[in-house]
């Protein structure tokens, strides 16, 4: 799984200046082939993607997240990856649930997507991936999304967030779609076997989760998501999140790393005291 927290906590100079509009042109950048040994998986494929801000896998923490998710899913469960952007967190979800499993990994940025595809259909003994180019929306439509270069690394949905705070210039047209709907109109099969789901939505993920409460209800999956920035939430917000995991009976951890899932415990006490971190949702027994 990529480290949360990858921006910086001020608004870059350069940012300012794109803001003003004085921006380069959008750029593209190619992925390569490699191939990894991972010490329990074996040989692994990865289709990396060139631009250099993006993360590269390293293959002791892929096993690392691989061994934890492991210890909550199963061969053959289904998962959801909201966020994927090239599959560095789909890979390992999808290694652990097995080629007989299958992983929904949602990516709209048509900048990082074929990277997303690529790795999708590598490695197909080992897993099952399959990509689908939008974002999780509250109604099906499109969107306009913001990144913060002209390679669109790194950017979303900033609702309600002035261009100021969220720092980025650089706009691209995306399709979004109801995934609860989705799944119930085209993939009705799936439903019972889901198991997981992580959100990665700079900022957006209750607002996902709130149109994924059926799903949550009924199936009862492990969560992963994102607790934003500091900078560019509120406490208010993480608290909406927090309650919604606990009102939905579920146990919340800090994800101390890909070697630990179930770090410290979450409480309205605690939850601002980091920056930018993972939780990891276990619902009770």
């Amino acid at each position: 799984m990529r480290p949360a927290g990858t921006r910086a906590c001020q608004l870059k100079a350069k940012e300012f200046i794109y803001l003003l509009g004085v921006k380069p042109k959008p750029k593209t950048f190619g992925f390569v082939i490699e191939a990894h040994d991972l010490p329990r998986e074996g040989r692994l494929e990865v289709a990396r993607w060139l631009h250099p801000g993006a993360y590269q896998i390293a293959p002791l923490q892929v096993q690392a997240a691989v061994d934890q998710l492991r210890r909550f899913l199963r061969a053959g469960d289904v998962a959801i990856d909201i966020g994927a952007h090239t599959g560095d967190t789909t890979l390992p979800i999808a290694l652990a649930v097995g080629a007989t499993g299958l992983v929904l990994a949602l990516e709209p940025n048509p900048y990082v997507f074929p990277v997303l595809e690529r790795n999708a259909s590598l490695n197909p003994a080992k897993t099952k991936i399959l990509p689908l180019k939008f974002a999780a929306m509250r109604t099906d439509g499109f969107y306009e999304f913001q990144y913060g270069e002209e390679g669109y690394c790194n950017g979303g949905f900033h609702e309600g967030m002035s261009k100021w705070l969220h720092g980025s210039a650089f706009k691209v047209r995306v399709e979004g779609k109801n995934v609860q709907d989705f799944l119930t109109r085209e993939h009705p099969d799936l439903i019972p076997r889901l198991r997981f789901i992580k959100v990665d939505a700079e900022g957006f993920d209750l607002p996902i989760l709130e149109t994924l409460e059926d799903l949550v209800r009924g199936q009862r999956p492990f969560l992963q998501v994102e607790m934003f920035s500091l900078r560019k939430s509120t406490r208010a917000y993480r608290l909406g999140l927090y309650d919604f995991l606990v009102r939905h009976g579920y146990e919340v951890h800090r994800v101390e790393g890909n070697a630990n899932f179930l770090g410290d415990r979450i409480t309205p006490e605690n939850l601002m005291r980091w920056n930018v971190y993972d939780v990891f949702c276990v619902p009770s027994s």
